[in-house]
């Protein structure tokens, strides 16, 4: 197998809408990102890399006080907790938890309160309450992990987001038109739909795992799923080619995302880009909840995620949303 190219220090691959570029940044200084060009052996890449070193002002690194923030996520990262995550959910953890570092690093972490972390860390992300959301995870779980007593995220309310919608059964239809039968798009489409998986598990779905019903195990929780297939995704899969041992990728190393992507935006002009994998999933909810009040039984205790949405745990309000969906649709 060949090796991937090991690129210079400080330098990033990016993807940004399905283009992939490299870019200088250093992040322990929280700097600016520098674009490069593609190709790292060439002469022009080893010009612009060393421009971009020699305009990088040199800071001596500071030893981390025991207390602050930054030394608090050392040792958690170094921690069974963290290294018993899976790698997608490390990829998660470690991006937001560096961040963290970089802005709030130096902070004491016995220190904290509430109105500090609603000043200093969560009101300058106010503008982005995804990131304060995760800001405010990331920080519940270094305060349990250290114990820190009296918690002072208590009462802390959570950062409200814009709840990614169910897909319309126009803007479904609109993207069948698109994507016929026997195209990649639409065998991605048609597994989320009829079998709730994540972009990954799409990804990595093989044809022994389809042939005799969909068994398979999800990629981040581990949990097996054992269920029917429905018609609509047998003819579908009928269709595809079998040019692979994976279903909807001609490549196993091919992004996950680039089809996905690709596939959410093109469904309607109106469309959300970029929310297939979860609109499939809440569409399909609403499709199953629209139909029956409970799916049929699958074949382990797992319940298929194109029967239910996509939500942590079930509760009242959940309830009421699967109601409301229902009562929608007919």
């Amino acid at each position: 197998m060949r090796k991937r190219r090991r690129l210079p220090p400080h330098v990033e691959i990016n993807t940004v809408k399905g283009h992939t570029y490299l870019s200088f940044r250093l992040r322990s200084q929280n700097g600016p990102r520098i674009r490069l060009p593609d190709d790292p052996t060439s002469q022009e890449f080893r010009d612009a890399y060393a421009a971009a070193m020699g305009n990088t002002k040199t800071v001596a690194k500071q030893k981390d006080s025991p207390d602050s923030i930054s030394a608090k996520i050392t040792v958690y990262m170094k921690s069974a907790a963290y290294k018993g995550l899976s790698e997608t959910s490390k990829d998660g953890y470690s991006s937001r938890l560096e961040q963290i570092r970089t802005d709030h690093g130096h902070r004491a972490f016995s220190g904290l309160s509430k109105e500090r972390i609603e000043t200093f860390i969560l009101a300058p992300l106010a503008n982005k309450p995804g990131a304060a959301l995760d800001t405010l995870k990331k920080l519940r779980i270094l305060i349990n992990h250290f114990k820190l007593t009296p918690d002072p995220t208590a009462g802390i309310k959570r950062p409200k987001s814009k709840e990614i919608r169910s897909w319309t059964d126009q803007e479904m239809v609109a993207f069948e038109r698109r994507w016929p039968i026997g195209t990649k798009q639409r065998t991605a489409y048609a597994l989320m739909l009829n079998m709730g998986t994540a972009r990954i598990d799409t990804h990595v779905l093989t044809w022994t795992q389809v042939d005799d019903g969909a068994c398979y195990r999800r990629h981040k929780t581990g949990v097996p799923v054992d269920i029917a297939v429905s018609d609509d995704l047998a003819k579908a899969l009928a269709a595809m080619p079998r040019k692979h041992v994976v279903v909807s990728s001609p490549r196993p190393t091919a992004s996950p995302s680039r089809l996905t992507d690709s596939a959410g935006s093109c469904a309607t002009p109106s469309a959300p880009p970029g929310y297939l994998s979860t609109a499939n999933r809440t569409a399909s909810a609403r499709r199953s909840a629209a139909c029956s009040p409970m799916p049929a039984a699958p074949r382990t205790t797992s319940w298929p995620r194109s029967a239910t949405p996509r939500w942590p745990r079930p509760n009242a309000t959940h309830a009421k949303r699967i109601g409301a969906a229902a009562g929608s649709a007919r």
